[in-house]
């Protein structure tokens, strides 16, 4: 009998590989192209970041993936611990000697572009210079400084494809070994050695700049790992040592001093201090610790002593999630680059077919090899995919990263790119608009009555419950400086309220109906007001009079209604979804400035409004907690998880809110439109220099040396450029400095 039980499906495998060998985007898309020809394999290959993302199914293994990549005339290696730090270090030496290079180039060129400027003066012979030494000082620039281009090209033709060093060294090369001819063969014709040696410098200083600003772009992952400390000082049979945060586990007790940063995620088991948590939030203002409270690693501590105990170290902590998140952000791809990667595939062949196009025609039409050499060199020349490449990784790479110094963390370009389109933001109520936590909003003492009296009987009796509305009244009292007095005979009716002796005095809290049952009188007029605004209304009585009224509520956040109608001056119409009562849910809208909201409505219900949004033509994007409004999250165009930096969250949702902020939704938009901004200026700046150089070019009108130049500075325009994002700040702090 045949098994017929459904098998699962094979679990494929991610992975991230470091890549080198790559000079542009067009070597990234020969790459992509053939890993994506693996059975199952689906890849990203990130020019800027030098790594494909790979997702492979089984029996495939990393082996063969890295030589896939080594058959395209590449190399990868696996990654591997400390493996980052050692790709650095390289990076850094392999710059430093490209930087020696350069300067022997540099002094190499140096006579040549004397040349050129005598032979502005319409001289074409400069008896200081004779051609056989031209072609002797030329030649180390041609086949030793400019061997990379050599050795790039040769591994792309190999593979089966075509990139940026092919342009280079077939255009350099016809310039050069037509000049040796000449020279050689003791011809009467120009040289163009100049043109030659002139281009191969300029292009090794476009790559040194290059490398240097793309390594400015990635800079905020480093600046993030850099943020935790090496140490800690760890209790062990009693004493405090200082040991490597690498060691610490679970569950130690670990001590933070004054002034000293927390090493790992923990719990507050003894201490109070404020902490500063604006690496991880981006908010400014310090945040109270006390027994029972959250650390994160990489935090600063203010002046109290924390006793700690590790619940999240190593890849486990609120910190190393970030950084995950960033990189994987960073490595990702946004739909806006599909038609640049496309245009990457194909450019390289297409520019030969030109420059080819170019040599021949100016060769039938003026008779002479000389003048159909030099446009054919300076369409080679000057086209080029790496600003195409590079337009849009790196404005994600800086954009990402200013995200995560903000508190605002994006899970990959798409995310990012479809927060800034979204036209419609729908919010929950609990925890999102408001502190969700209940609050004491009034006081009300009864004719006679004190307020501290008030409290002072509320807190007693109360004192021990572990009810949120209980826990609420306490706060308030204990914020107050008032403290519980001894009580007995302590009953407790589930759903109504408290009653005990105190004083030698019978006392009652709980619901109006609670109080009214016990003879007491309330002033209904009073209590109607309260709840009409949505609020939870309970009465204290003592010694069979009315000492007050406390009215508790869900308070709207700070900040709320300011980020509410900032939504609005963005075009954002926002909407409130949520299962609270309608009065709840009427008294909180009016506050944050919301005009159209739901209530008593179960999570099925949210979902099922943000898919009708979405059938009406909506962008829609949800504000939730990551959890209950999972259906209502995964059914939104676009998720925003707020909360403090919580797995579930981070992993929930397109975009987390660090700092439980609705100003945080905001700064993600914003964030979103100024990285698509400075994409597409990009892009536009790109193809305009293409479109506009090639003709040009083909036309005659570029000396080849301009034309590298040109070429070497359109990659260095589109990374400076994505730098400038580096100056974006977050709304609150944008204000901050227009005051």
């Amino acid at each position: 009998m045949s098994d017929s039980t459904p098998k699962d499906p094979p679990i494929s495998a991610m992975i991230e590989l470091p890549i080198s060998g790559m000079t542009c985007a067009a070597c990234a898309a020969r790459i992509e192209k053939t890993l994506n020809r693996l059975p199952g394999v689906s890849a990203a290959v990130n020019f800027a970041t030098e790594k494909a993302r790979i997702q492979y199914p089984p029996p495939l293994q990393p082996a063969d993936l890295i030589a896939a990549i080594r058959r395209a005339g590449y190399d990868a290696q696996e990654p591997q611990a400390g493996g980052e730090a050692l790709r650095k270090a390289e990076r850094l030496a392999a710059y430093r000697r490209d930087l020696r290079l350069f300067t022997v180039s540099a002094l190499l060129t140096l006579p040549f572009l004397v040349l050129m400027l005598y032979m502005l003066g319409g001289e074409h012979h400069a008896p200081w210079f004779p051609p056989m030494a031209q072609l002797l000082l030329s030649a180390p620039v041609q086949f030793w400084i400019g061997r990379r281009f050599y050795s790039g090209a040769w591994h792309a033709l190999r593979g089966g494809g075509a990139n940026m060093d092919v342009l280079i060294a077939l255009g350099t090369s016809m310039a050069w070994f037509y000049s040796a001819v000449v020279v050689l063969a003791g011809l009467d014709g120009h040289l163009y050695f100049e043109a030659a040696v002139s281009v191969i410098t300029l292009v090794f200083l476009g790559k040194l700049l290059e490398s240097r600003a793309r390594a400015r772009a990635s800079a905020a992952i480093e600046e993030l790992i850099k943020l935790q400390p090496q140490t800690a000082h760890v209790e062990r049979d009693g004493t405090v040592i200082e040991i490597p945060v690498s060691q610490l586990q679970a569950g130690d007790l670990y001590i933070v001093k004054p002034g000293d940063a927390v090493p790992v995620d923990g719990v507050v088991v003894e201490g109070h201090s404020d902490v500063d948590e604006s690496l991880l939030t981006g908010e400014s203002l310090p945040v109270t610790k006390q027994e029972g409270s959250s650390v994160f690693a990489a935090t600063l501590n203010g002046q109290g002593l924390l006793r700690c105990r590790a619940t999240g170290t190593g890849s486990h902590t609120a910190l190393a999630g970030i950084v995950r998140l960033v990189e994987e952000a960073q490595g990702s791809k946004a739909p806006i680059q599909r038609l640049a990667d496309v245009i990457s595939g194909v450019f390289v062949p297409v520019v030969v077919v030109i420059a080819v196009i170019t040599f021949a025609g100016w060769w039938i039409f003026s008779g002479s090899l000389a003048a159909a050499l030099v446009p054919a060199v300076a369409v080679l020349v000057i086209a080029c995919p790496c600003a195409l490449g590079l337009a849009t990784p790196t404005a994600i790479m800086v954009g990402s990263g200013a995200g995560a110094r903000a508190g605002v963390l994006i899970r990959n370009a798409e995310a990012l790119e479809r927060a800034g389109h979204i036209d419609t933001l729908v919010l929950d109520k609990t925890g999102t608009l408001t502190r969700g936590k209940p609050a004491v909003t009034d006081v009300l003492p009864a004719l006679g009555a004190d307020p501290t009296t008030l409290l002072r009987v509320a807190v007693s009796l109360e004192a021990g419950s572990e009810h949120p509305l209980a826990r609420a009244v306490l706060e308030h009292a204990k914020s107050l400086g008032i403290t519980a007095s001894p009580v007995h005979d302590f009953r407790a009716v589930a759903g109504h309220g408290v009653q005990a002796v105190m004083d030698g005095k019978p006392a009652l809290l709980g619901s109006p109906a609670f109080v009214r049952a016990a003879g007491i009188n309330l002033k209904e007029a009073t209590v109607e007001h309260l709840q009409n605004q949505g609020k939870t209304v309970v009465g204290v009585s003592h010694g069979g009079r009315l000492l007050g009224l406390i009215a508790i509520a869900d308070p709207l956040r700070d900040t709320s209604a300011a980020a509410v109608a900032a939504l609005k001056d963005l075009g954002i119409e926002v909407i409130m979804l949520t299962g609270d009562n309608t009065r709840a849910a009427a008294r909180i809208a009016k506050e944050a400035g919301i005009t159209r909201f739901e209530a008593e409505l179960l999570p099925q219900d949210k979902a099922r409004i943000l898919r009708e949004l979405a059938q009406q033509g909506r962008r829609t994007g949800m504000i939730g907690d990551g959890i209950n409004d999972a259906p209502a999250l995964a059914a939104a165009g676009t998720s925003f998880a707020i909360g403090a930096g919580s797995d579930v969250a981070i992993h929930a949702a397109d975009v987390t809110l660090m700092r439980s902020d609705l100003l945080s939704a905001v700064d993600a938009v914003l964030l979103s439109r100024a990285t698509f901004r400075k994409i597409k200026q990009n892009l536009f700046f790109a193809f305009f220099y293409n479109v506009l150089g090639i003709p040009l070019a083909a036309a005659g009108l570029l000396n080849p040396v301009i034309a590298g130049a040109a070429m070497a500075m359109s990659s260095v325009s589109v990374v400076s450029n994505s730098l400038l994002l580096k100056r974006w700040k977050p709304l609150e702090q944008a204000e901050r400095r227009k005051q």
